[in-house]
């Protein structure tokens, strides 16, 4: 089964340092994973302050700048994989640098027939 794994956290609580060297982590986890055949995609995202936000309403679209919702934690990242199961998904979770400093969401994947591929 597919799993993405969101990763949130305050991007205020790292130092420059501190995410270079969680960059090298997590690059070094996506090798671990590949090597097992579990690795599919990830990626850090770019500041929310780089958000655009878009809603259509009654036909209307509706496009603001910043992330939608107002929390104290905002998604930074991200990684895809094949797990056996939830408890194969919630070790490799574990392993990602940003749980330490954040909340490593994990949502199962639901896989649509007819969609295109890489």
């Amino acid at each position: 089964m597919k799993y993405m794994l969101l990763i949130y956290a305050d991007e205020q609580a790292w130092t420059e340092s501190e995410r270079q060297n969680c960059y090298g982590e997590s690059t070094q986890l996506a090798h671990d994973l590949k090597s097992k055949g579990q690795f599919l995609s990830t990626s850090p995202l770019q500041p929310v302050s780089t958000a655009t936000s878009v809603q259509v309403r009654d036909g209307k679209r509706f496009v603001t700048d910043g992330p939608f919702a107002e929390t104290r934690e905002q998604l930074g990242g991200f990684f895809m994989v094949e797990a056996r199961n939830l408890d194969e998904v919630i070790d490799i979770a574990g392993r990602i640098p940003g749980a330490r400093k954040g909340t490593v969401e994990i949502r199962p994947v639901v896989e649509i027939p007819n969609l295109p591929t890489n």
